[in-house]
């Protein structure tokens, strides 16, 4: 009986470790103020998102919620500027899934807003299909309409530099591959819909959001604004709300326990976002708050250089 309560006692030891520990994670340190400094943030209306904004505008940021949803995107301006006490926040609507949308949304924020210090490309989705401009679902949303809104708004943010770029990439970019020749034949990552297929291209998407920043850095050398991709954990969001069912229901039983809170999912960004002194890491990438080292392919020159020109094309930029 002794031998089981202790072995028993061993298992709630690692799982209290792994729970406030591994799955908690750091926090970001940086008591950093952002009054007088306007800050946009992708799908803001739901998850890490969200609770991005709310901390930002908390430090006194002006904080533009940059997303697709009217309704959700106006539900979530009222609890921002509740959760936060702040008035400074806005809601303009922003479908990434549209190269029209993006130019209309760049268009609209530089006629009305005169400053931009820090950019996160915060929204992502977990989702085969097509975009209305033809592009692979999470090629388009979750790099190409990045990549383009980030073009557009380079000009204001070189005026008001010091500033930063964020984008939220994932762990699962290590298992990502640009396969260039399905790229340029049909404007996707991969066509296959099972389930770890799916995984794939969204991993490859990941992997694009990494090169991407990778490139960005080597082009804004001569400038004082820095860019770093990340990974935010795996988190209890809705960024799997387009999932499969059986991927939904495998999912389910691990969610709570074993995943961040969106609280604990958006302190990588937040440090990414405002923590001094990582200027010197610029083009890095980032996970629980930290810098960390990337596989070979993540950091290729040739292949960032290859997909910055072929995203030019694609975004209508070249």
């Amino acid at each position: 009986m002794s031998t089981l309560l202790l072995v028993v006692g061993v298992i709630l030891g690692v799982v209290y470790i792994y729970r406030h520990v591994v799955v908690k994670g750091k926090r970001c340190t940086s008591k950093t103020k952002l009054h007088g400094k306007t800050v946009i943030v992708t799908g803001s209306n739901t998850g890490i998102g969200k609770t991005t904004a709310i901390d930002l505008a908390k430090r006194g940021a002006r904080v533009i919620l940059a997303c697709r949803s009217k309704q959700r995107g106006e539900a979530a301006l009222e609890e921002v500027k509740k959760e936060s006490g702040s008035n400074q926040v806005v809601f303009m609507p922003l479908d990434l899934g549209s190269l029209k949308s993006v130019r209309s949304f760049a268009e609209t924020f530089l006629k009305s807003e005169p400053r931009l210090d820090i950019l996160i490309n915060n929204a992502g989705i977990y989702l085969q299909g097509r975009t209305e401009d033809g592009l692979g679902m999470m090629f388009g949303i979750n790099h190409i309409g990045h990549f383009l809104l980030t073009n557009l708004l380079l000009d204001r943010l070189k005026e008001c530099e010091p500033s930063r770029v964020v984008i939220l990439s994932s762990m699962a970019h290590n298992f990502g591959k640009i396969d260039f020749d399905c790229l340029n034949t049909h404007k996707a990552l991969g066509l296959g819909t099972s389930s770890m297929e799916v995984l794939q291209v969204y991993s490859d998407s990941k992997l694009c959001n990494v090169l991407f920043i990778h490139e960005l850095a080597k082009r804004l050398q001569e400038t004082k604004v820095t860019c770093y991709s990340l990974h935010p954990g795996a988190i209890n969001s809705e960024l799997a709300r387009n999932a499969g069912s059986v991927f939904k229901m495998l999912l389910k039983p691990v969610t709570a326990f074993f995943f961040k809170n969106t609280v604990q999912g958006a302190q990588t960004t937040l440090h990414c976002a405002v923590q001094e002194g990582i200027e010197p890491l610029n083009g890095r990438y980032f996970s629980n708050c930290t810098v960390k080292e990337v596989y070979a392919k993540a950091k290729d020159d040739a292949a960032a250089k290859k997909l910055w020109e072929l995203s030019e094309r694609l975004s209508g930029l070249a």
